[in-house]
């Protein structure tokens, strides 16, 4: 009766987050918290992903054979061996009869020029100069693969797993679980823009690990975070009081109710949020020049600007993971099988100046030793053309980046063959990126574990270590 009282009250009293589950300190029965296996060389990581495929060949591995060949089939070319049957069949299609993530065997040439840049001298596309700028911070991949030809390899990218396989913890959640909090009054999983249709990270961790969704607006930064109708501070502390001690007697007569604990214990971090995450996403004491850095004086720029901002500034404050999504629509804006040259420059746009201006302003403060941060997106573009003037979907070879966090900067890893299509030399499949990750913030991915669930029951990724300092 107790448990239904409390339930009750939470869901009158307009104290809680609705269905919002907050991560961060919620460490209820359903697991205990790892601690780090060994000295970290990173704290935080800064986790950016362009949705719907960013064309490798346009962005970060120039393939200027594809000019040489651009109109002819790849059957006509010495490159035939790269529809082999037997290199294509480890890929697995989502959607039976799926039009979408064919080989495309017309060879389109490059939208885009390239320049070298730094003293690394590593070709950039024009349409990322400002990135060029930095590349000599940044160990470019040009190596990966993954097994999903259609959007869910963005479930893929986060999690380690096929779309078709059970639901895993992401690799958000599981830095959450891994480790412990730098920050009592903040949560340690953010997640900004839009959200791939995946809408849980926790899974078996519980709710509690899922990312807490912020918005770039002081008022109101967190959906429900301040209760509806005209409920003073005052009241919510006396509300809180009168749960907390529901919840002592609860425990007692329910001591494995571990997603209610977990309830309860968002709640309390939500009253505390309600002061600390206000004052993170307000920009007021940030310089003119700062702003400027972030593309805050172009409208173009400025919403993913504003965010990498936040995310700089709840790093300076200790959270954990803040993983940013760019490209808004169901399978996301990258996604590009028409009109690939209009809208890939147009995005890249949006994001290049940014997240340039986030790491000289990390490395200018000192803080890109710490903060590890990751350009990735969940597959590349056919080297051949689709309706003309687009790219299809494309898991056998594309391109990441990562920066800071104790990585080598200024080194181009992997390759992929001439023409953009299958990854050669060193090829890493998605998980290789979460265990690098985790590797630097000194956790174990092999040894990572629940009661009943390792991390990845197969496959747990092999750390990068020719880009590892």
């Amino acid at each position: 009766m107790m448990d239904i009282n409390r339930r009750l009250f939470l869901g009158r009293s307009g104290l809680g987050f609705g269905s919002l589950a907050l991560s961060s300190m919620l460490r209820s029965a359903e697991g205990q918290s790892q601690i780090a296996q060994f000295a970290p060389k990173a704290k935080s990581v800064i986790w950016l992903f362009m949705r719907g495929g960013v064309s490798h060949m346009e962005s970060f591995d120039p393939k200027p054979m594809l000019n040489t060949l651009a109109g002819k089939s790849i059957g006509e070319t010495r490159f035939k061996y790269v529809m082999d049957r037997e290199r294509l069949k480890k890929v697995r299609v989502v959607v039976v009869n799926d039009a979408n993530g064919q080989q495309r065997t017309k060879l389109y040439p490059l939208q885009v020029g390239y320049k070298k840049y730094g003293q690394s001298g590593i070709e950039v596309s024009d349409w990322f100069p400002h990135l060029g700028g930095c590349i000599d911070d940044l160990a470019v991949i040009r190596s990966m693969w993954t097994t999903d030809d259609n959007h869910g390899a963005q479930v893929q990218f986060h999690s380690g797993r096929h779309m078709l396989d059970p639901r895993v913890p992401t690799i958000g959640a599981w830095v959450n679980y891994g480790l412990g909090t730098l920050n009592e009054n903040l949560p340690q999983f953010i997640g900004m823009g839009p959200r791939y249709f995946d809408r849980s990270d926790g899974h078996y961790l519980g709710p509690a690990y899922d990312e807490v969704k912020l918005k770039i607006d002081p008022k109101n930064p967190l959906d429900y975070a301040r209760p509806e109708g005209d409920i003073t501070s005052m009241e919510q502390l006396l509300g809180f009081g009168l749960v907390n001690r529901l919840n002592r007697h609860s425990q007692k007569n329910y001591p494995n109710d571990a997603k209610l604990e977990a309830r309860i214990k968002s709640y309390e971090l939500a009253y505390r949020m309600q002061t600390s995450v206000p004052g993170v996403v307000n920009f007021d004491r940030e310089t003119e020049a700062t702003k400027k850095l972030y593309g805050f004086d172009q409208k173009e720029t400025k919403p993913f600007g504003q965010q990498l901002l936040a995310a700089r500034r709840f790093v300076e404050r200790g959270v954990r993971f803040i993983q940013i999504m760019h490209g808004s629509g169901a399978a996301g804006a990258w996604d590009q099988h028409s009109n690939l040259k209009a809208k890939h420059s147009e995005l890249a746009m949006q994001v290049d100046r940014p997240v340039a201006g986030l790491l000289k302003d990390l490395k200018s403060r000192g803080m890109l030793d710490e903060t590890l941060v990751v350009f990735a997106t969940e597959f590349g573009r056919t080297p051949g053309s689709q309706g003309g003037n687009g790219r299809d979907h494309h898991p056998y070879g594309f391109s990441v980046w990562m920066a800071g966090g104790g990585l080598k900067g200024g080194l181009a890893h992997g390759t992929t063959d001439e023409i953009g299509f299958h990854t050669e030399q060193h090829p890493h499949y998605v998980t290789d990126i979460h265990a690098t990750l985790l590797h630097q913030l000194g956790l174990e991915p092999e040894r990572m574990e629940v009661p009943g669930h390792k991390r990845l029951e197969r496959d747990f990724g092999h750390v990068i270590r020719e880009i590892v300092a």
